[in-house]
């Protein structure tokens, strides 16, 4: 007996993955359209701020913000662990951005972009130096300046 729904396969996927390519592209769209949307914002309240300043306010703008939830971007330990596993997996020294990076790429971030590439980069420059004070990993300098990172066992 045939099976009365005729079923579609092919061996390449490429339905699948033009499918997948056209939904990524389409996230990624969107969100550059609410970063946009994130900068207009901040924009129109720093306006607002200033006009509340010339009509002359004096009460504390911040205090009147709403509380925001605190985003956890790692568990305890995590970055250290990230950090250690990073320079590790080296095969030399590496710079702050460069373990960001590769700390970024494991977690499914997207390491292209600036803002979080900057804020990973202060957070991992500051794991660092704790692990340096406690000695598991040591600093050196490149001729450029450059401050260094590598494991220290």
């Amino acid at each position: 007996m045939t099976d009365p729904i005729r079923r579609s396969r092919t061996d390449t996927f490429e339905h699948t993955i033009s499918g997948l390519l056209t939904k990524r592209a389409d996230l990624f769209g969107e969100a550059e359209r609410i970063r946009d949307r994130l900068a207009e914002i901040k924009n129109d309240v720093a306006a607002l701020d200033r006009v509340l300043s010339t009509l002359g306010y004096q009460g504390d703008l911040d205090a009147a913000m709403p509380r925001q939830k605190r985003e956890v971007l790692f568990g305890r330990g995590e970055l250290t662990r990230g950090c250690l596993d990073a320079l590790r997996e080296a095969t030399g020294p590496m710079t702050s951005r460069q373990v960001a990076q590769a700390i970024l790429s494991l977690s499914g971030h997207d390491a292209r972009d600036r803002k979080l590439m900057t804020e990973h980069t202060r957070r991992v420059s500051k794991a660092l130096r704790i692990l340096k004070e406690g000695g598991s990993v040591r600093q050196t300098a490149d001729g450029r300046g450059n401050v260094l990172w590598a494991t220290a066992i």
